[in-house]
This record gives structure tokens, C-alpha cells and sequence, in this order.
């Protein structure tokens, strides 16, 4: 009776194993085939930011954008070893999802049991690949969870009173998620309510549990501080402040109750019915690890995890797809205790029976990918990035930055009329402005004529060799209210200074056509497009 239960476990593991081989060896084909799609305006950004780093310019000074800087930082440091290419930027982005997925997976064994951890990493590793979260490209929200989760298991760690060394460290890594994007901070403040929870059920004297959650807090507040203290020094604080503060703030109170509400279901929506078999199990996992005394207090913990992730998604109400890898891993793990317990259910059943959860949770992952199959194992990574971003010019601004490139030389400034910094970061040039971005000109805050008239200084004190206009309505986000001073003085500067040296003409989703140097008068068919404008000698 020993030997065959000895060959059923032995059967059983190897069939986990395989599925995992399979998963991750899927996925990381995936991300692989993926690695040259065009980078988007976010990532555009981080690259263009992290690109001035390496060159020893600091955030803020020549780019300006609401974040906080670590992504930037992350980057840079990602770009000084893979180099300064997108292979290398998303290279950098798979080896961050795998040091995430290892860390899911110990949380999930130290919270429950193996079972937990390997099929909440083979779960996350889907989800977080899916067009669905656009998880194929490297937004800061990937960069945030690294080190929460380090931070995470640093906490369940400290279980006795003399743990300083470690609540420190796992408040340096909630400080270092809050550096990677604002809403981190919902991450660091469950650090801080867990250890009040777990000294109350430990029955610690009140000045202990304070002493943790001082030691915890300065972890947090030093990582903060040391970065104002950087930037301080780099003479970029006021710019910094105002950006991710100031204007942060209004920002964030732009959108209505009822728009709110309108991208949540969508969002929502948009991210649940393309991996529904996984929610589904989440749910269910709830629901049982409730259920189930022993693992009650662990889905207690992840329970609270899932909601300080959601409340991480809420800041501004905009509820884009990329915020929702937030909760990626903690909906992966309420997905791995469905599994635990559907594994624990079927224990002292016939072998045939106990593969059932391994054959759910392979369904469940399954059908992502098959629903995705021509994005992840059909599509190059150019009409991948069209499959995404219909009307937005990512791939032609490669070729619009190679064009650049050939005609400045490394002192030339550039000017882009539109969202576009990717450009930036291909081309190689610095922005004549800080403003890479031209949404917050065109929102109806208080800052935004003031934006629009330092943005025009700057480029009229600049004398960019090269100016591109992007006529796109994605790349500007107008609204009726919009102040149109910009596009008052552009028609009237470019008229005055410049001279048409080139054309993108996005005729379709899947085609541009391109005129540099001859330009002509008329197109058969106009599209959303771009000038670009060579400055009169």
C-alpha cells in the first residue's frame, strides 16, 4: 500500500511539473516573440527618462511627467545591461516577471502549501502576459509589484518581536514600490495595517507593536526621502513636486463619479472575460479558503491584499487595463487555494481523480492563450502593436526617429507637437521642451494654459532643428473646453520657421505611407498623419 501510494505521489508531482514546464515554457516563448514590439508612450517615456539618466541628466529636468522616478531609475539601470534598444527594455521586462512569478510562488507556499504557490505562479504568469492588461509591455505596474512582494514576504517573516532588521528592509521595499508609481503607497499602508492586525493576534504590548510599525514606516519614509534628497541635490525638487504633487492632485480630480463608473465596467470587463476560467477559480478560493479552518487566516491575508490592489487602482478613477496587473497576484493566489483545496478534496480518491485539479487549472490557463492565439503565436510584433493601438502611430515612429537621427547631429534638439516621447528615446535627441506629453495642455485643470505657454517658451528659446506634429486625436486627447493656444501659435510658427520635410500618412491600421524630402501637394486618401518640420536655414 506504501509503494503505490509512493508511485501515485510520484505520478502526481510529475504531473504538476509538467503543466508548469508547459505554462512557463509557453509564456516566456511568448514574451520572447514579443520582445521587438514597438514600445508605446508610457514606456517611451521611461526609456527616454532613463536614457537622460545614463547620460547624467536627472528626472525632471528635460522631461516633465506626474510619476515619481523609479521606473525611470529601473530603466535606465535595465538599459546600462541589455542596452538601449527595445529588445533590451523588454528583455528586462521578462526577467522582472519571472523574479515576480518566483516570489508569488513563495508567498503562496509560506501562506498555504506548494500546490498554492505553483499554480498561483502559472496563473499569474498568464494573466500578466495578456493583451487584456497590455502585461506585454513594461508599465510601471509591473515594476511596482517586485518589490511589494519582496516586502510581503519579508512581513509574514517577522513573526517574533525582534524582527527590526527585517521590518526595515520590507519597508525599504514597500518605499521602493511607492518610487515606481503613487499608487504603491496603498501597498505600503497594508504593510503597516498587517502589523497592527498580527500584534493584536499575537497579543504584543501596544508600545511593541508601535516600535514595528515605526521601524516599518521608516523603511518606507527613508526610501522617499533619500530619493527628495537626490533630486534636491540635482536642483529638479520645485519641478518635481510640482509635477507629482501639485498637479498630480488635479489630476486625479478630473473624472466624474459617472465616467468612473463607466471605465470601471469596462475596464473590468475587459480584463475578466478574457481569463473568466481564472477569476472564476479565484472566487472559488475565496469562498473555500473561508470555508476551511486551516487555511482561513490565509485567505484572510489575501483578502486584504486584493482590496488594498483595488484601492491601488483607483487613484484618479481612470482605470486603465495596465492597472489591473495590480491585482494580478493576488487573485492568482485565491485562484491557487481553489486548486489546494480541490487537490486536498481528492487525496484518498483513485489517481484518476486526483489529476482533475491539475487538468481544471490547465483548462482555466488555456483558454487566455487560445483566446489570445493570434496575438501571441501568429502576429510579428509590428501587427501586434497595431492589433493594440489601432490609431496610434508606434511603429512608424521608429521610422520617423531613424529619419531624425540621419539628418541632427547629438546637439540638435527636437520638438514633438503631440504624446509621442518614444520618438525621443529612438531618435537619440533631447526634447526642446519638457513636455513629452501633451495631454495634461488639452485637459480642463487650471495648470493647463500655463503648460501651454511654457511649452511654447521653451521651444521658441530652444530652436529645435526638427519639429513633428502629430495629427492624431489619441495623441492629443482634446476636449470641447481645451484652450487651443498651441495650435494657434504652431500653424503660425511652423508657417514662419519651418519648412515640410516629411509625412506619415496612416492610411489604415495596417498601413502608412511615408514621404521624406518630396513631399507632396495631395494624398488619394488621408488619414490620421504627421509633418514633420525642418527648421529654415
Amino acid at each position: 500500500m506504501t509503494h503505490r501510494n509512493d508511485i501515485k505521489s510520484k505520478a502526481l508531482r510529475f504531473g504538476w511539473w509538467v503543466l508548469a514546464v508547459i505554462v512557463f515554457g509557453l509564456v516566456i516563448t511568448i514574451r520572447i516573440r514579443l520582445l521587438g514590439i514597438p514600445l508605446e508612450r508610457d514606456e517611451g517615456e521611461y526609456a527616454y527618462a532613463g536614457q537622460l539618466m545614463l547620460q547624467g541628466i536627472p528626472p525632471y529636468k528635460l522631461a516633465y511627467n506626474m510619476k515619481f522616478p523609479g521606473t525611470y531609475a529601473l530603466y535606465a539601470a535595465i538599459m546600462s545591461i541589455f542596452g538601449q534598444t527595445i529588445i533590451g527594455i523588454h528583455f528586462g521586462v521578462l526577467l522582472i516577471n519571472i523574479a515576480t512569478i518566483v516570489l508569488i510562488f513563495f508567498l503562496g507556499q509560506r501562506l498555504v502549501n506548494s500546490t498554492v504557490g505553483l499554480a498561483a505562479t502559472m496563473s499569474y504568469a498568464v494573466l500578466s502576459v495578456t493583451p487584456a492588461v497590455l502585461g506585454f509591455a513594461g508599465h510601471a505596474t509591473h515594476f511596482v509589484l517586485l518589490p511589494v512582494l519582496g516586502g510581503t514576504l519579508l512581513l509574514l517573516s517577522t513573526t517574533d518581536r525582534q524582527a527590526s532588521g527585517r521590518l526595515f528592509a520590507s519597508g525599504l521595499l514597500f518605499g521602493s514600490g511607492l518610487l515606481m508609481k503613487q499608487p504603491g503607497v496603498f501597498f505600503a499602508l497594508f504593510g503597516a495595517i498587517y502589523l497592527v492586525s498580527s500584534g493584536l493576534h499575537r497579543r504584543f504590548p501596544l508600545k511593541t507593536t508601535l516600535l514595528r510599525i515605526s521601524i516599518f514606516s521608516g523603511g518606507v519614509i527613508l526610501s522617499f526621502g533619500i530619493t527628495c534628497l537626490l533630486l534636491w541635490r540635482s536642483g529638479v525638487f520645485d519641478r518635481f513636486w510640482f509635477w507629482t504633487i501639485d498637479y498630480a492632485r488635479h489630476y486625479a480630480s478630473l473624472v466624474s463619479f459617472s465616467q468612473a463608473s463607466q471605465l470601471f465596467f469596462y475596464s473590468t470587463r475587459e480584463v475578466i472575460v478574457v481569463g473568466w476560467p481564472i477569476w472564476m477559480l479565484a472566487g472559488i478560493g475565496l469562498v473555500a479558503g473561508f470555508w476551511e479552518q486551516r487555511t482561513r487566516a490565509s485567505t484572510v491575508f489575501l483578502l486584504g491584499f486584493l482590496f488594498f490592489s483595488a484601492l491601488a487602482l483607483c487613484p484618479g478613477f481612470y482605470f486603465r487595463l495596465h492597472y489591473f496587473i495590480l491585482v494580478l497576484p493576488a487573485g492568482s493566489l485565491l485562484a491557487g487555494v481553489a486548486i489546494s483545496r480541490l487537490s486536498d478534496l481528492s487525496v484518498d480518491r483513485s489517481i484518476t481523480v486526483r489529476f482533475i485539479p491539475i487538468l481544471i487549472l490547465g483548462a482555466a490557463l488555456a483558454w487566455p492563450i487560445l483566446a489570445e492565439r493570434k496575438f501571441f503565436l501568429e502576429s510579428s510584433p509590428a501587427d501586434a502593436s497595431r492589433m493594440i493601438y489601432p490609431e496610434s502611430p508606434f511603429g512608424e515612429s521608429i521610422r520617423i526617429a531613424e529619419y531624425l537621427r540621419e539628418h541632427t547631429t547629438p546637439s540638435d534638439t527636437i520638438a514633438v507637437l503631440g504624446s509621442e516621447p518614444q520618438i525621443y528615446f529612438y531618435s537619440n535627441r533631447h526634447s526642446a521642451t519638457g513636455y513629452i506629453y501633451t495631454y495634461g495642455l488639452m485637459e480642463a485643470q487650471k495648470y493647463a494654459s500655463q503648460m501651454q505657454q511654457e511649452m511654447i517658451r521653451e521651444i521658441e528659446g530652444a530652436r529645435p532643428k526638427f519639429l513633428i506634429f502629430v495629427v492624431m486625436p489619441d495623441s492629443w486627447l482634446q476636449q470641447a473646453e481645451s484652450e487651443r493656444l498651441i495650435f494657434t501659435w504652431a500653424n503660425d510658427y511652423t508657417a514662419q520657421n519651418y519648412t515640410v520635410a516629411g509625412f506619415v500618412n496612416m492610411v489604415a491600421s495596417d498601413r502608412a505611407d511615408y514621404y521624406f524630402g518630396s513631399v507632396p501637394l495631395s494624398v488619394p486618401q488621408l488619414g490620421n498623419y504627421i509633418l514633420i518640420y525642418e527648421r529654415k536655414s
